[in-house]
């Protein structure tokens, strides 16, 4: 929320005579920050701008002896005296201010709606319901171990592989010959990955490898390769705590399409302009009154897709 945005707000109580706000807090806890011609300024004022301007997350705590504290506090101490000053000069009257000042109670109002709608609805078990159910539907993959040498050569991988029959140690040789950067000061070691994030040419040789066995040598992109493959397992599936966010931004979506839908259901709507151009398949808008957070969220009519593991764990 923008100062003017701020400043229709102020208006609207203002307008309604309320020249002093009552001495008892308007939230359990809250504290009296400041004072404006008798006006209190309480800390919740301040962390809800701080909440508009997105600098905290709803909820979220925000210490009153903050520099950001301190400074929306100055941010809406201004509010309250711009409004103020256009009340004086009866700019609340004009018919402009009027309408705006409608426009930002509706709006005002439409968000309270929604959000205790939300908060009703996304609570912890049905979080906990759809990440489970989006664990019995997710398919996850196999992740392989590995440790690689990578040389200029086919003739030197061969050699290589000659001293790993006789006993040599693939670490001390990937170290020593290895011409991989990233990996040969860590004796080779590639970590945990699935196939699909890994070249062409190593998903095709390892496709059918089994724990222990050595693979190439194998042409990639530079040069020649021999993988010792060291571990299988299942790919882990990802954490609540991970999918916690998306699954939050699904279900607060779906309260809003549903509340929506039932409202339009039962309004009686009349459009006076023409139909707007279709839009192409796939590019269907949030509805008008989500939050700006909402935009670009998935599709009610599905779940949020299962993240991969993460790959390449230590």
């Amino acid at each position: 929320m923008g100062v003017l945005g701020a400043v229709a707000c102020a208006l609207m109580i203002a307008s309604c005579g309320q020249n002093k706000v009552a001495e008892k807090p308007p939230e359990p806890g809250d504290t009296a920050v400041a004072r404006v011609n008798g006006q209190v300024i309480w800390a919740s004022d301040v962390k809800r701008e701080a909440v508009a301007q997105g600098l905290i997350s709803e909820g979220e705590p925000l210490d009153i002896s903050s520099e950001v504290f301190r400074q929306r506090l100055d941010e809406v101490i201004d509010q309250k005296l711009l409004a103020a000053e256009a009340v004086k000069r009866k700019l609340d009257k004009d018919p402009l201010a009027q309408r705006r000042l409608a426009a930002a109670r509706e709006r005002i109002l439409g968000d309270m709606l929604v959000e205790g709608v939300v908060e009703k609805a996304v609570t912890e078990d049905a979080i906990r319901k759809l990440y489970a159910e989006q664990q019995k539907l997710s398919k996850r993959s196999e992740e392989i171990r590995a440790r690689q040498i990578l040389v200029g050569s086919q003739a030197e991988a061969e050699s290589i592989k000659k001293l790993l029959a006789t006993g040599a140690s693939f670490d001390a040789l990937a170290m020593e010959r290895s011409t991989d950067q990233a990996t040969r000061f860590n004796g080779g070691d590639l970590g945990y990955f699935t196939l699909d994030v890994m070249p062409e040419a190593y998903g095709a040789a390892l496709k059918d490898a089994q724990k222990g066995a050595l693979i190439g040598p194998f042409a990639a992109e530079g040069g020649w390769v021999l993988v010792k493959v060291e571990d299988k397992r299942t790919e882990e599936p990802i954490t609540l705590e991970a999918a916690r966010p998306q699954i939050i931004r699904f279900l607060t979506y779906d309260q809003v399409r549903d509340i929506l839908e039932k409202l339009r259901g039962s309004a009686k709507v009349e459009m006076m302009i023409g139909k707007s151009q279709e839009l192409p398949a796939g590019s269907a808008q949030e509805p008008a009154s989500a939050p700006p957070e909402l935009q670009g969220a998935a599709p009610a009519s599905a779940p949020p897709a299962a993240q991969p593991a993460q790959s390449a764990k230590q």
